[in-house]
Parts: C-alpha cells; sequence; structure tokens
C-alpha cells in the first residue's frame, strides 16, 4: 500500500497543488524564460504559511511536521521548479539553521521577518574552491575589537541577490579544520555584503542564484549562530533536512513529467492508434510510476524518521539520491515519449528536463550521498 497520510498531511497537500496549479503553473514558463524570481508571490506564498513551514508558531511559523513540509515541496515543484527550490531552501536552510542553532534573541529576531516573507533567507555555504569538499571552505572570520570581519566569497547561493538575512560559514580558527568553521547572521545592507555575478542557470531559472562577496563586512559579536566552531557541525544536520526537501522536489518534477507523459499518449496518434497502445511507450510509463512511487516511499520514510527525531542521515541520502536519479530518468523517458514535441517549450516536459538536474547536483551530488550512506552502512 501507499505512506498513509493524516487528514491534514493530505490537507496541506492539497492545499499547495491548488496554489500550484492557480498560481505556478500558467506563468511558469515566462518566468523560466526570464529568469528570475516573481517576487510578487512572496506575499501569497507567505499567506499560506510556505516561508514558514519549519518556523515554530511562537515565532509566527506554521510548524509543520517534516512530512507535510515535503509534501508542500512536492505539489510546489509540480506547479513549478524554481519557486519549490526558493521555498525549500528558505525552510530548511536558513530558517532551518536559525531554528537548529539560534538563541531566542536571534530567533525572535529573525524568524518572525522569514515566515511572513518581510525577508527571504539565504544560506551561504559553497565557494568558488569548494563544492562537495565543502569543509574547505576558504572565507574567514576573524575578530576586530569587539566585532567579527567577513572576508571571502560565497558561490551559487540561492536568493543570493534577493534574501534579507544571510547564513554565512566562514573560517574562524585556521588551525582547527571543520572544528574551526563558525556560522554568521548578516543582514542585507549590512556594509561589506554585495552581490556578485548572478547566474544564468539551465534549469530552475526561476529560482534567484548569485555570488555573494564579502569585503571587510562586520558584524557584531551576537551575529554568531550556534556555538564558534560549530557551524560546520550544524551545517551538516541542517543538510539533512534538506535533502529531504531536494528529495520531494524531484518527486514533484517527476510526477508532473509522467502526468504530462501519460496525457500526451493518449492523445497522440501514430500508425492508426495512440502511442499509448505501444509497448515502447507503455514500458516507459511503467518505468516511470514504478520508480516514483518507490521514490516516495524512501522520501516519506525519511520525513517520518525526521519527524519523529529519529536518526535519518542515512535515509536522507537515499532518498533524495534515489528521488533525484528516478525522477531525471522520467524527465527523460518524457522527453522520449514526446518525441520532438519534447524539445519545444510549448511543452513542460522541456522545462521539467532542464529543471530537474540540480536535484543530483544541489544539497549533495549523487556521488557525496553515495559516499554519505557507505559510510553510514560500513561504520
Amino acid at each position: 500500500m501507499r505512506f498513509e497520510y493524516s487528514e491534514e498531511q493530505r490537507l496541506i497537500r492539497d492545499t499547495a497543488r491548488e496554489f500550484a496549479a492557480r498560481e505556478l503553473r500558467p506563468h511558469a514558463r515566462a518566468w523560466d524564460a526570464e529568469g528570475t524570481f516573481p517576487t510578487a508571490l512572496i506575499p501569497k506564498l507567505a499567506g499560506l504559511g510556505l516561508l514558514g513551514m519549519t518556523i515554530p508558531q511562537d515565532y509566527g511559523g506554521s510548524a509543520l511536521d517534516t512530512v507535510s513540509l515535503a509534501l508542500a515541496i512536492e505539489a510546489i515543484a509540480w506547479g513549478d521548479g524554481g519557486v519549490a527550490l526558493t521555498v525549500a531552501s528558505h525552510n530548511s536552510l536558513c530558517s532551518g539553521h536559525i531554528v537548529l542553532a539560534g538563541t531566542d534573541a536571534q530567533k525572535q529576531t529573525y524568524l518572525p521577518r522569514l515566515a511572513s516573507g518581510q525577508a527571504l533567507g539565504a544560506w551561504g555555504l559553497t565557494e568558488p574552491g569548494s563544492g562537495s569538499d565543502a569543509a574547505a571552505l576558504a572565507t574567514r572570520a576573524a575578530r576586530r575589537g569587539a566585532r567579527w570581519v567577513l572576508n571571502g566569497t560565497k558561490a551559487f547561493v540561492t536568493q543570493g541577490s534577493l534574501a534579507g538575512v544571510y547564513v554565512i560559514m566562514a573560517r574562524t580558527d585556521p588551525q582547527a579544520g571543520p572544528r574551526g568553521i563558525s556560522a554568521f547572521l548578516v543582514e542585507r545592507g549590512t556594509p561589506g555584503l554585495r552581490v556578485g555575478k548572478h547566474e544564468d542557470k539551465l534549469g530552475v531559472r526561476s529560482s534567484d542564484t548569485a555570488e555573494v562577496i564579502l569585503d571587510d563586512c562586520q558584524v557584531p559579536p551576537d551575529a554568531v549562530l550556534g556555538e564558534p566552531g560549530e557551524g560546520y557541525r550544524d551545517a551538516l544536520r541542517v543538510l539533512e533536512g534538506g535533502r529531504i526537501g531536494i528529495g520531494a522536489m524531484a518527486l514533484g518534477l517527476g510526477r508532473a513529467a509522467l502526468e504530462a507523459s501519460i496525457a500526451y499518449a493518449s492523445e497522440r496518434r501514430a500508425f492508426g492508434r495512440t502511442i499509448a497502445g505501444f509497448q515502447a511507450i507503455q514500458w516507459m510509463l511503467a518505468d516511470m510510476v514504478t520508480e516514483l512511487d518507490a521514490a516516495e516511499l524512501l522520501v516519506m520514510e525519511a520525513a517520518a524518521r525526521a519527524a519523529a527525531g529519529l536518526p535519518h542521515r542515512q535515509h536522507s541520502s537515499m532518498a533524495k539520491l534515489y528521488a533525484s536519479e528516478a525522477a531525471s530518468r522520467a524527465a527523460s523517458k518524457a522527453v522520449q515519449i514526446h518525441g520532438g514535441y519534447g524539445l519545444i517549450k510549448d511543452y513542460v516536459v522541456e522545462r521539467i528536463y532542464r529543471d530537474v538536474k540540480l536535484c543530483e547536483i544541489g544539497e549533495g551530488t549523487s556521488e557525496v550521498q553515495r559516499m554519505l550512506i557507505a559510510r553510514e552502512v560500513l561504520a
């Protein structure tokens, strides 16, 4: 049987799906062509509680359990992959890190703004010279009197040019390896923080991605998020939850590709009948639905373990790995089923094919996930 959801979880999924059908799908092609995030969506997303899903109610959030969060992200991705990436990263990375490691004062200051959409959140770990090897980051934070001074460059920052609140990982002890990395809260407009290159991407083009440059960026002592030297450890915990979100995003994109393929195969005629009558098409559809259903079980198991407070590092990596690759295979088959039309921007599968690739790369590549899973198995 399929994973069983509560009435509340089904309501959250259905509400997000209705929103995606009404507010996202009709505009997704134009947003993709423009390559910019539609900021007019922010109050609408906030109004549904979609910008405060990981935030406790005491700080203005909707405090959804992780299964509900995954269902909502899946539904949004069904409508538009770039918007789903925006929502997932805002919730899981920036807000999630503050919820995990922030003081009450930090939570009171930042979380209500993030939940209400007054500010989008960004998370800076990756750098031009450190991606999968994130612990090799070169951004430095040094004390200058009572303040911290940050210098470095962050790459591929989601919401990089739009965020009001940034969580930045920087090296505070050059000799301590991963234990010498701390996290800092930096507000938009802080002198020394500026936006660099805006990335022109293959897919998820409605998600804002930019370089963030820190040039003698000074922040107060209370900008340290979590314990000094524990920023990398906390970042790894944040990524465990974030991978569930990317798995859910992949699932939504894969479901959209499957639905489009079924509809097209049921209408397109060749050799006197619809192409859905040909075994070659049927087998592709069978593979798609089988792998996507299996991906759903992995994603929701990881989400359920996270919601229950159980260890889920391996489960999150397995969910993200399998769902992203299953969705990529589904998108490839969808383009093949559509034939020449699968290459045309008038058809949604062309965009899905480009959007879904991010899921195999973001928040840890497939290769990194296999490494993490093997490490858990061999421990």
